[in-house]
């Protein structure tokens, strides 16, 4: 919005035409999105705290947590403001994977809203149910995956239906070009070609995946948001490498034009992660709820296939896959003992892990900062992907 603007005063006024520079307008996203989160998120917890909109603690849970019963939830709508609002003021909005990005998030925001809004009034602390949930999840994760199969193909918009048709007329056998290879970090010259099928799928995983994971996470003051920062931001610094010729062709990465934009919507998500964690910090005045983790996941997996970087995403966001491992392993190992024998055994003191933790003594400050190491070292690796190939 604002890009068009500054593109029309650079016609009479030349020093408009620095808004052109991707990196500072990034810079400004963040900064304005940290602004309406710490400007609007007093207001919006005392507007959730009039409306009752108090967490309802899982009795399963550690003990430890009941204090925390009646907190307001559903902040992550401050996030998506946050976001959304920066995104729209400092983003080329001709670009198509800013769209796509903005849509599945707040689409899976959708989602987390309805489940938050089921559980805060009618005080059950499950909300919607899975099959429900997943559902909605895997339509938007579908939709998303079907668009961007040919959008990460295409060099612009107007190639994304020529392409379509040509798939069509293939039989939908037709091979993708090579910048929708699967991308191995570390090894310069191998990728694995997935064709339309293919590509589909792991697309689907990885939004669908890392939404859940994302959520899975959040069960602690502070300790999804801050990874979520940490990895959205990497993410940006590979999203401005793939969509630069010059970098891409020199780092060995696909090019994929107008993926470098996505640089804009990273930082801002970074802005507003950072805004929320002023209120969600030990101990939480508001926790971000499915509205926020949901849709969080789902913007990190949405740009980590635009930018072709799948598997680093599996890397940096290592603790979000631990925690997500954590629950299949706990849940398959019980169903599988309780019907070998009869008696349904635990791997873990608790899930997902981070109750593990707490429950073994660890102090709830102590998983959430450790985790943030561990997630600051894995952030680290992955970006070092960049070069050693």
């Amino acid at each position: 919005m604002l890009l068009e603007l500054a593109q029309w005063l650079a016609q009479d006024i030349r020093a408009f035409s620095v808004f052109n520079y991707i990196t500072l307008r990034a810079v400004l996203a963040g900064a304005t999105a940290l602004l309406i989160g710490l400007l609007a998120g007093p207001a919006m917890i005392r507007y959730l705290q009039k409306l009752k909109m108090g967490q309802a603690v899982r009795t399963d849970g550690p003990q430890t947590h009941l204090v925390k019963q009646g907190t307001p939830t559903m902040g992550g709508a401050l996030i998506l403001l946050a976001i959304a609002t920066s995104t729209l003021l400092w983003a080329d909005l001709s670009n198509r994977f800013i769209w796509v990005v903005l849509l599945v998030t707040l689409g899976f925001g959708w989602v987390g809203w309805v489940d938050d809004y089921r559980k805060v009034v009618f005080k059950n602390p499950k909300g919607m149910s899975s099959k429900e949930k997943f559902f909605w999840q895997s339509v938007i994760g579908l939709a998303a995956s079907i668009y961007l199969a040919f959008a990460v193909s295409a060099p612009n918009t107007e190639k994304i239906f020529a392409l379509v048709w040509q798939w069509i007329q293939s039989g939908f056998m037709m091979p993708l070009p090579s910048q929708a290879d699967l991308i191995l970090p570390f090894i310069k010259t191998i990728s694995y070609p997935l064709g339309v099928w293919g590509f589909i799928l792991l697309t689907y995983l990885v939004i669908v995946g890392t939404s859940n994971a994302v959520n899975l996470t959040d069960g602690l003051d502070g300790l999804a948001i801050m990874p979520t920062v940490l990895v959205g931001a990497a993410l940006g610094v590979f999203a401005y490498v793939v969509g630069r010729v010059d970098y891409s062709k020199y780092l060995f990465f696909p090019h994929i034009p107008g993926a470098s934009e996505l640089l804009v919507f990273c930082v801002a998500m970074a802005g507003a992660g950072l805004a929320f964690l002023w209120f969600n910090t030990h101990p939480a005045q508001v926790f971000m709820g499915d509205v926020g983790a949901l849709a969080l996941g789902g913007a990190l997996g949405t740009v980590a296939v635009i930018v072709r970087q799948e598997i680093v995403l599996f890397i940096m966001g290592g603790v979000f896959v631990a925690e997500t491992l954590s629950v299949m392993l706990q849940v398959g190992y019980f169903k599988y003992t309780k019907k070998r024998y009869g008696e349904g055994r635990r791997i873990l003191k608790m899930a997902p892990l981070h109750h593990h933790f707490e429950v073994s003594g660890w102090k709830e400050t102590q998983v959430v900062v450790r985790f943030w190491i561990i997630t600051m070292m894995l952030v680290l690796i992955g970006l070092s992907t960049l070069k050693l190939r």
